[in-house]
């Protein structure tokens, strides 16, 4: 990186800063002043000063550093990086290459091929008409089914699960807080004071019970017959995930996989990376009753204390027969304080629980609800903002 003179010095850093945002990094105004800022203190003749000085007012996530490195290299024009870069966006214009670009590389060559002046939308049509339509399909959106929607859908889908509110359903525990406004009277603090002060009760101490929300438990079922649901809901199980605390997510198909501390990556495309690198059974077959064994033996234990939530995502199609799956299912649901079943299958009016995996299952479930759609996620979002209704099981509908 070479000195520039003020004014050129800030243009530069302005146009740095507009293709991190580009390839997805929060960089403001406040970040790209400061920026400027920060390179009037360095040696500008030193190209490792100058980077860490930008990473340092520029980047705010782990998650985010790979990609202003890449960008850094190619804006300052390293020709090896430059290169790369280039590849990449080549490689993704052949449907025959197969294995897919760095999310990092692939996005900072897509903020270079991006033109920097965008063409202003059309106005063609009246902004009533307008209303209407936008109405319209986002009713039809909300009702379409995941396993119908095209590449469009899909994406306007995912954009709609990230605003969905999370459920605040906050619960008193038996932990307390020191609170001089506190409905309790905290006798231990109380006398602790008392000593203090010559065995004498002056004041009393008084505390207040700690709020939280119950640990949230999904294991959902990746097969063949789950693949486009379990892809889109795994935008859900990634914002709930990062919103709140205490979730634990797993994936089955032929084996169990815990990708709790993978979907923790606030960049949802790092998050699924790190996903499909340590689930090995995608879109394969299902061994429900063994994938709750496993759980049931290894994870129940450490995840499902202190009145957790367990939502169970499958439509219930076992490939070994339902073997041992009433069994582990009973274990499951004597483990936690509700089991939430969901099951893209409800989608059909006259769904009748015929197959055995499906009979097994039902007797042991607090809830049987569909999930195949943006307003099954609504009606999910809203059940467990909810108190938790007394326990009873529904076991009409299985016999």
């Amino acid at each position: 990186m070479s000195a520039a003179p003020p004014g050129r010095l800030v243009d530069n850093v302005a146009e740095f800063a507009r293709l991190l945002r580009r390839a997805g990094l929060p960089v403001g105004p406040a970040e790209t002043l400061a920026a400027a800022e920060a390179l009037t203190r360095i040696d500008l003749g030193a190209k490792a000063e100058a980077k860490a000085a930008l990473a340092a007012t520029m980047v705010h996530r782990r998650e985010h550093r790979e990609i202003f490195d890449q960008a850094f290299a190619l804006f300052w024009r390293d020709a090896t990086a430059a290169r790369h870069a280039l590849a990449m966006t080549l490689m993704e214009k052949r449907k025959e290459i197969e294995r897919k670009p760095a999310p990092a590389a692939r996005r900072v060559a897509e903020a270079f091929a991006r033109p920097r002046d965008q063409a202003p939308e059309p106005k063609d049509e009246p902004p009533r008409f307008d209303a209407v339509l936008t109405a319209n399909a986002a009713e039809r959106l909300q009702a379409m089914d995941f396993e119908a929607m095209g590449a469009e859908e899909i994406a306007l889908a995912k954009r709609e699960i990230r605003r969905l509110v999370l459920p605040l359903d906050a619960r008193r525990t038996r932990r307390r807080h020191a609170d001089p406004l506190g409905a309790e009277i905290d006798l231990r603090a109380t006398l602790r004071t008392s000593l203090r002060q010559g065995g004498e009760i002056l004041s009393l101490a008084r505390a207040r019970r700690v709020e939280r929300p119950p640990p949230l438990v999904v294991i959902c079922d990746i097969s063949g017959s789950m693949a486009r649901y379990a892809q889109i809901l795994l935008h859900f199980l990634h914002a709930v995930s990062n919103a709140r605390e205490r979730v634990q997510v797993f994936l089955f198909g032929t084996r169990l996989s815990n990708i709790t501390r993978q979907l923790r990556y606030r960049d949802a495309e790092v998050a699924f990376q790190m996903v499909a690198h340590v689930v090995p059974d995608w879109s394969g077959g299902t061994r429900i009753g063994e994938a709750l064994a496993i759980f049931n033996r290894r994870w129940a234990r450490r995840v499902l204390g202190q009145g957790a939530i367990v939502l169970l995502v499958t439509d219930g199609l076992d490939r070994d027969g339902a073997i041992g799956l009433a069994e582990n299912m009973d274990r499951l649901h004597r483990s936690c304080r509700r089991l939430i079943w969901l099951n893209p299958l409800l989608r059909w009016e006259g769904f009748q629980p015929k197959s055995q995996g499906v009979r097994a299952m039902l007797p042991h479930v607090d809830e049987f609800r569909p999930v195949h759609n943006l307003a099954s996620l609504r009606a999910l979002i809203d059940l467990l903002s909810r108190p938790a209704p007394a326990r009873e099981r529904i076991m009409a509908l299985a016999s």
